[in-house]
């Protein structure tokens, strides 16, 4: 009579301990998936604005006339949140030789952030480096003066 109770206990143990520890990994993993789809948004913001940042400074530097040293371009398709999450978008500029590079990072949680490059020798405008997301219009522009081409994100 003893190994049918001793069975269904470990059984009963077993079935008890699942219905606790199962919740904890099932959380883990759903944590990770957020985190990885919330990433690949960023990315594609990230190379969305290094695209059109890369293509801004294509055309002004095609051409020797003085009456397109500067352009702007509205960013129509920028999110105004991720995951109802704001994030921010910086232009880092080159530090010791290094490329400069667009960085998309959630507000509240830094450790979820995403790099695009850019091209070499691109000047940073300070004043206008970075934006945080909200409902505003956001453009960024490239402008070439006799120091380089410089480039900026600013609202309008």
């Amino acid at each position: 009579m003893a190994a049918p109770a001793i069975s269904h206990l470990i059984g009963t143990t077993a079935l008890i301990a699942l219905i606790f520890i199962l919740p904890l990994f099932y959380t883990n993993v759903v944590n990770n998936i957020e985190v990885d789809v919330i990433e690949r948004e960023l990315q594609e913001i990230a190379d969305y604005t290094s695209n059109t940042i890369e293509n801004l400074y294509f055309l002004v530097n095609s051409t020797n006339s003085l009456s397109v040293s500067s352009l702007e371009k509205e960013l129509v398709y920028l999110p105004s949140s991720v995951e109802n999450s704001i994030y921010t978008l910086e232009i880092v500029p080159s530090v010791n030789g290094s490329f400069p590079f667009v960085h998309a990072a959630l507000k509240n949680d830094v450790s979820v952030a995403v790099d695009s490059w850019l091209l070499p020798g691109l000047m940073v405008v300070e004043d206008n480096s970075s934006i945080e997301s909200s409902e505003k219009i956001v453009v960024v522009g490239c402008s070439r003066d006799g120091d380089g081409v410089n480039v900026w994100i600013k609202y309008t």
